[in-house]
């Protein structure tokens, strides 16, 4: 998905939405994949507060502001993935993403956990990154879904963006046997705590390496989608892709603008992994994690014997 500036109305971005989900239905894809964020522009990249920072939260889901997708995707028999800014009617925030099924259902939700960037502006910098300033740590974990039916009844989870770099994000998921995993993202095509040593080209190579590599180790199905290009001279990163359990992309995102690319999804392909190399069950050997996931700070060194 291109960018979406400042000034755009969310009448025009969530236009730009069903002409995607209409394109996709057309191509005979049965679930959409949209951005982190998707119905705003990436709007934690500036200092905002009461009425300018409340207008990015959605309150409940659906709503009448967003009312248009849901409607339409149900009657184009297309469920979807979409990443918003939740507001909770006790009034707390979350940078939330919803799977909702073909019928127009939700039938999951999920909050990101691995929020990057700052509490307060960093001084003297170009760019801000305020994630932890708007938002609360995900309180869900990592929820794995039975889908119905309609789509093989494959086990699906999520992930918003930062998420995609953790391996414990995908291992919690892959411990629940998850088949399809659909991640949002806006990545800066930027290094966005500072320094120079980071760029586009490098960016977009992690956020598609971390895709491929655990989409393998865990023997899944992994769509990974961009919201890219220029929002108000600040530049995020494309490569969305749809990447198999072998880890192979099978589709690719070209351009920086509003884009499908569709592929079909074997679950079948997940067997050989988590059948064979990945087995969990015959092959891991918890009890010697349990050091670095159970122990709280950091882990010295062993000291080896010389002799």
């Amino acid at each position: 998905m291109g960018p979406t500036q400042k000034a755009d109305t969310r009448e025009h971005t969530l236009s730009r939405m069903l002409n995607m989900l209409e394109e996709a239905a057309n191509r005979g894809a049965s679930l959409v994949v949209f951005p982190e964020l998707a119905f705003t522009t990436f709007f934690p990249r500036w200092l905002l507060e009461g009425e300018a920072l409340d207008r990015y939260f959605e309150h409940g889901m659906p709503n009448p502001a967003v009312a248009k997708l849901f409607d339409r995707a149900r009657a184009l028999r297309v469920g979807f993935y979409v990443g918003y800014a939740e507001l909770t009617p006790d009034g707390r925030r979350y940078n939330c993403a919803i799977l909702v099924d073909r019928d127009g259902e939700i039938l999951g939700r999920y909050r990101k956990v691995h929020l990057p960037g700052s509490v307060e502006p960093r001084a003297g910098a170009r760019y801000q990154q305020l994630e932890k300033r708007y938002f609360e740590y995900g309180d869900l974990g990592f929820p794995a879904f039975r889908a119905g039916s309609a789509w093989a009844h494959a086990i699906m989870g999520m992930m918003i963006c930062n998420d995609r770099r953790w391996p414990e994000s995908w291992r919690v998921l892959g411990l629940q046997g998850v088949e399809l995993v659909c991640i949002g993202y806006n990545s800066a095509a930027y290094d966005p705590n500072g320094g120079t040593t980071e760029d586009a080209s490098l960016r977009t190579f992690h956020s598609t390496l971390v895709t491929q590599a655990n989409a393998y180790m865990n023997a899944t199905w992994a769509i990974s989608v961009a919201k890219a290009g220029d929002e108000d001279g600040s530049g995020l990163i494309g490569g969305s892709c749809i990447v198999d359990p072998n880890g192979r992309i099978v589709a690719q995102a070209a351009t920086l603008t509003d884009e499908v690319i569709v592929a079909d999804i074997d679950l079948d392909l997940c067997r050989q992994g988590k059948d064979k190399m990945f087995n969990f069950a015959a092959h891991r050997r918890p009890e010697q994690y349990r050091v670095i996931t159970e122990r709280a700070g950091v882990i010295e060194p062993a000291v080896l014997d010389a002799d």
